[in-house]
């Protein structure tokens, strides 16, 4: 149970800003600023615009994938650009997910 309370003194900047911060992560301001103060790893929640974005990288780096794939044996070069191309996609999605 949390009962005892902590007093800081910050500009209407700072409290805004924290607020809005807290609010992306979908916490209170209290666990924000205890989350803070501890050191831990505050993760905004994704909205549903890039949502949509992070579906539509996957979506591209399937097909990038398999246009690769198609052009292995006719293209060997091509088919090389491709597939970086979509192992460079692949590493911005895995770092999305953190």
């Amino acid at each position: 149970m949390k009962r005892e309370y902590i007093q800081i003194r910050c500009s209407i900047y700072e409290k805004k800003l924290l607020q809005r911060r807290a609010a992306r992560a979908g916490i209170s301001l209290s666990k924000y600023l205890r989350s803070t103060a501890f050191e831990r790893n505050i993760v905004e929640r994704i909205t549903a615009e890039q949502l949509e974005s992070y579906q539509m990288l996957v979506q591209y780096k399937n097909n990038f994938a398999r246009i690769s794939n198609m052009f292995k044996k006719r293209d060997p070069k091509l088919a090389a650009a491709v597939g970086q191309l979509a192992q460079e996609i692949r590493t911005h999605l895995k770092n999305f997910k953190k």
